[in-house]
Order: structure tokens, then C-alpha cells, then sequence
């Protein structure tokens, strides 16, 4: 008995020294739903350019057709975002924790900084009509910024974002299928490494 309560209380210990070093209250469900945002918007888009066909075609910055492919994917990031916050914040919660704390601020720093930074990148790059380095950029950025993020939050990030970034220099290795390994890397990934988190973190720990 004395031997099964030692073990509890180091089991304890060690919970409560990772929630102080890790951002936990990461929701895999926001990864699916994040996913599936995605997956909407690059059924969007892909109707946008067959309806103007120019799959084989640029599309110049200044067109309106450009605009409406931006305005999808800020809608995308957007509503990403906020149901990020939303289920994290109702994590956070259920657990008698505070979403906003050291760990969560060190985790956002390292998760925004190489993201930022590829947002710039990816700016420069469309001033200068780089169209086609925008979807490989992205996903490399991305990944880049799951892997720096996953030394404070769940290990699968990690995974997560040599994924990403994989893909990534795919599109750049084949030019012309951006929106596709774009479709790959931010909605049927985030769909399968969201449901992944949820069923090993958040629903066994329910039952």
C-alpha cells in the first residue's frame, strides 16, 4: 500500500513539473478542426482558378482573382486561430489551469518567431512574383515553427512539422502542385496528427 502511494505521488511530481516546463492545454480537436478549414478553402480555391481556368496559367497580384485567394487563406489562418484559442482556453479550464502563463508565453514566442518570419519572407516573395515559392515556403515555415514549439508542448508536434516540411520541398521539387501538397500539409495532416493528440491525450484521460 505505502509502495503503490509512493508511486502516486512521483507520478504526481512529475506531472506537475512537466505542466510547469510544457504547454499542455494544446487541443488535438482544434488540430482537426484546423484541417478541415483547410481542406474547405483549397476546395475553394480550386474552384476559383478551374472557373477561370488558369491551372496552367499565372495569376498575376494585382487581379481580382489573386485577392479572392488571399482573402480564402487569411480566412483559413483566421478561423484556425481562433478555434485554437477557444478549445485550448476550454482545455485549460477543465484542467484548473490558465492558458496564459510562462509556459504558454514561451511556447507562443517559439512557435511565432520562424512563423513571422516566413510571413515576411513569403511577402518579399510576392512583391517580386515568386507565386510559385508561396505554398513551399509556407509549409517549410510552418513545419519549422511546429518543430521549434514541440520542445514545450506534446513530442507530436515534432513529427507534425518535419512533415510539413517535407512537403514542402516537395512543392518546391515539383512546381505546379502547390495547392496540392499545400491540401496535404495543412488540411489531411493536421486532420490526422489533431485526431492522433486527441485519442492519446484527451480522450483516454476522460475515461
Amino acid at each position: 500500500m505505502e509502495e503503490h502511494k509512493y508511486l502516486d505521488d512521483l507520478k504526481e511530481i512529475r506531472q506537475m513539473m512537466r505542466r510547469s516546463t510544457q504547454f499542455l492545454s494544446l487541443s488535438g480537436l482544434s488540430g482537426v478542426l484546423a484541417g478541415v478549414y483547410a481542406l474547405i478553402g483549397a476546395g475553394s480555391a480550386f474552384k476559383i482558378l478551374e472557373a477561370h481556368h488558369l491551372q496552367e496559367s499565372y495569376v498575376i497580384l494585382e487581379s481580382y482573382t489573386f485577392k479572392k485567394l488571399i482573402a480564402i487563406a487569411l480566412g483559413v489562418l483566421i478561423a484556425s486561430i481562433v478555434t485554437a484559442y477557444l478549445f485550448s482556453a476550454y482545455k485549460a479550464k477543465r484542467n484548473g489551469e490558465t492558458l496564459v502563463n510562462t509556459t504558454s508565453k514561451r511556447a507562443l514566442y517559439n512557435f511565432a518567431l520562424p512563423l513571422l518570419t516566413g510571413g515576411v519572407l513569403c511577402v518579399l516573395l510576392l512583391r517580386n512574383g515568386h507565386y510559385g515559392l508561396l505554398a513551399p515556403m509556407t509549409l517549410i515555415f510552418y513545419g519549422l515553427a511546429c518543430v521549434n514549439v514541440s520542445k514545450y508542448t506534446f513530442g507530436d508536434v515534432h513529427y507534425l512539422g518535419i512533415t510539413e516540411i517535407v512537403l514542402g520541398l516537395l512543392a518546391a521539387y515539383f512546381p505546379g502542385y502547390g495547392l496540392l501538397f499545400w491540401t496535404l500539409g495543412f488540411g489531411l495532416c493536421h486532420i490526422l496528427y489533431g485526431g492522433i493528440m486527441h485519442f492519446k491525450y484527451e480522450r483516454n484521460r476522460k475515461k
